[in-house]
């Protein structure tokens, strides 16, 4: 998980020694191994490492091609042996990761792309075509930030310097914003107009008057994999699936898994301990960490799950206890953290001054691990969530499969005890009605406080991003896969790295070839009737504990906004003019309204009265920091005097410590 950054000036003219200061400063806490530089003909890259394999120990970045080809690889390479193999003529087994980059690169050019499968990002200066090509994997598991203009191109994995040190300030992307209310916004975009993201599984490519965007790589929806048993499904399923994670365990320090008890994260640990145990792992081992909350009567007694997989690897993990109301209420009580002297790239609060938070980095720093495993991606991949007939009864439908759609329906009819109309109507609606993203509620729209052109502009990023089922084109349960890939896409997208916490974050279940294969075959091999997850509970019968495959999923708790606790409620609230009321994401009036008397009930209301209240608090942080554009004025107008007083001294301080 090393960082990089680089400017092309157009014109060959190198930026000023003191940018180049700066800049090293905001990236330096993300690479403590060691940084490197290569400046020539107006282009100047930063490279600070953080190994994570024996490999990357070995790594002189940028790395100079034989052809003058200038790289910057921040990743992780799966398919290694394959490549190697591939360009034998220049590589040895022994090879970077970037070498073997490079030397793609310079047999295939930018066609290489699609043959690295791993978490990547890259930047690639070519000194004889005079461009810049910068790239992602196709999951989108790396950040790579980028902004243009006529003279210069600059790129950066950390979004901090794109800010900070572009010697500008900057309006507010109204479409993240709108995604954020619905939890994630779209993958390419930044809080900030002029700010891009690369997209994952593409690459923008820069010439002085040219700048493309091309998607290098996709899944392919007429891929179909057909064995006639059921052991067959399950014996490839354990197969990619323990290849998945033996590619997540390529470390030579220890690694720390997280364990919390339910599918995702058991499945992962208990595979783990079977590569190990076979002799195919790289790193030495493998530690787990667990949130324990079995001592809130509110919650889930998760413990007693993985106890389970804890007793079965005959060791026990670091047991971390979680006091729930810490949490209750955080976006209002966290939203104090936007005016300490850190800067907040972005809306979201790291929690580093949690107890949960801290005792999680201590642990961490105090045992040198650099990677976890997370189990992110698994519910969507594998078919978690609410058993549903949908994408099965959509792919018969759009096939015509008239005699087996009957059969399906009668059979799925009776176990959700529903009439099959109710089912068919239900699936057929895909096809022509555009439904919220799931977990998003439409009510978002009504949301009394909102600007109604704010919404009107952003309906679409308000409502997660719906989208209706074609019925011509790759099968509905393909499409069913692609939209809640593109969710997991803008969820990786929306996570920020934090130096207190500096660590290598690897998710077994969005590997490229685990993707692939759950992609490739029948929709009622991964979700039966009733039956959520069926292969993979089927395949890891023996390998997971039978306690953790046959648990029944649980609704997650439910928080409440903590009402009539001034406590805990932002200062603005005495004020009759909000930033994001300036700038035309709500009415004041009607929120400032809404909060005080915190009379709404709904869920959704209650969220977005929250987050209405945090993005406010964002704000007044970035026009503190000299962020936003065209705020002081606002913010004369009605800011507090404790954050006039914090801006004042912001203000005074030299440019390169104000920022």
């Amino acid at each position: 998980m090393s960082v990089q950054f680089g400017r092309w000036n157009f014109e060959g003219q190198p930026p000023a020694q003191d940018f180049i200061e700066k800049v090293s400063a905001i990236l330096a806490p993300y690479g403590p191994d060691h940084n490197e530089a290569y400046s020539k003909a107006g282009v100047t890259i930063l490279y600070f490492a953080f190994h994570t394999t024996k490999e990357s120990r070995r790594e002189t970045q940028p790395h100079i091609s034989p052809s003058g080809a200038v790289i910057t690889w921040d990743g992780r390479l799966d398919n290694r042996a394959d490549l190697i193999s591939e360009l034998r003529d220049s590589l040895t087994i022994a090879a970077t990761d970037v070498a073997i980059v490079a030397a793609a690169y310079e047999k295939w050019g930018a066609s290489c792309l699609g043959k690295l499968i791993g978490d990547w990002a890259l930047s690639l200066w070519n000194p004889r075509e005079h461009s810049v090509l910068l790239a992602k994997d196709p999951i989108g598991t790396r950040h790579l930030y980028y902004s243009f203009n006529n003279n210069q191109v600059t790129w950066s994995t950390i979004l901090d310097p794109l800010v900070l040190s572009a010697g500008r300030t900057f309006e507010i992307c109204e479409e993240y914003i709108a995604g954020w209310f619905s939890y994630f916004p779209a993958a390419h975009l930044t809080p900030y107009i002029g700010i891009h993201a690369v997209p994952p599984s593409s690459s923008v490519f820069f010439r002085p008057g040219k700048h493309t965007i091309s998607k290098y790589w996709d899944f392919d929806p007429n891929k179909k994999i057909r064995y006639r048993t059921d052991a067959e499904y399950e014996e490839h399923f354990r197969t990619v699936f323990a290849k998945s994670v033996q590619h997540k365990l390529r470390s030579d320090r220890p690694i720390l898994a997280e364990l919390s008890g339910g599918m995702d994260s058991s499945s992962i640990v208990s595979m783990a301990d079977t590569v190990i145990a076979r002799g195919a792992a790289e790193t030495p081992r493998l530690d787990t960490v667990s949130w324990d909350v079995h001592s809130d009567p509110s919650i889930l007694n998760e413990h007693a799950y993985f106890s389970k997989v804890e007793e079965k690897r005959g060791r026990t993990g670091y047991h971390i206890d979680v006091d729930r109301r810490e949490h209750v209420g955080s976006h209002i009580s966290l939203a104090a953290e936007f005016e300490c002297d850190h800067f907040s790239v972005t809306p979201v609060p790291s929690f580093r001054h949690s107890k949960l938070f801290k005792r999680t980095a201590e642990h961490m720093r105090s045992q040198g691990y650099r990677i976890t495993l997370s189990g992110i991606g698994g519910e969507s991949a594998t078919g978690g969530g609410v058993p549903t007939p949908g994408p099965e009864l959509q792919n018969l439908m759009a096939r015509a499969h008239l005699f087996t759609l009957s059969h399906q329906l009668k059979a799925w009819a009776v176990k959700m005890r529903k009439a099959r109309s109710a089912l068919l109507l239900e699936a057929a609606g895909g096809f022509w009605l555009s439904l919220p993203a799931l977990g998003v509620s439409k009510d978002i729209l009504a949301t009394p406080w909102f600007n109604s052109g704010f919404v009107r502009r952003n309906r679409t990023a308000l409502l997660g991003y719906p989208s209706r089922v074609n019925l011509f084109g790759p099968l509905p349960s393909f499409q069913d896969h692609m939209r809640e890939l593109d969710a997991e896409r803008r969820l990786l997208a929306f996570y920020t790295l934090c130096p207190e916490l500096l660590h290598e974050v690897r998710y077994p279940y969005l590997d490229r070839g685990l993707l692939e294969f759950m992609y490739s075959i029948p929709q009622e091999q991964i979700v039966r009737v009733g039956q959520r997850r069926s292969l993979m509970k089927r395949a890891l019968a023996g390998i997971v504990p039978d306690e953790v495959l046959k648990r029944r999923r649980t609704a997650p708790v439910q928080q409440e906004l903590p009402k009539d606790n001034p406590a805990k409620s932002p200062n603005f609230l005495s004020t009759e003019h909000l930033i994001c009321g300036a700038i035309g994401i709500v009415d004041s009036n009607q929120f400032l309204e809404a909060f005080q008397e915190t009379r709404y009930s709904e869920r959704v209301l209650l969220e977005s009265l929250k987050r209405t209240a945090l993005l406010e608090s964002w704000l007044r942080h970035l026009t503190i920091h000299g962020v936003l554009m065209n705020s002081r004025v606002t913010m004369r107008q009605d800011c507090p005097p404790s954050l006039l007083t914090r801006e004042s001294q912001v203000a005074t301080l030299p440019k390169s410590s104000a920022s």
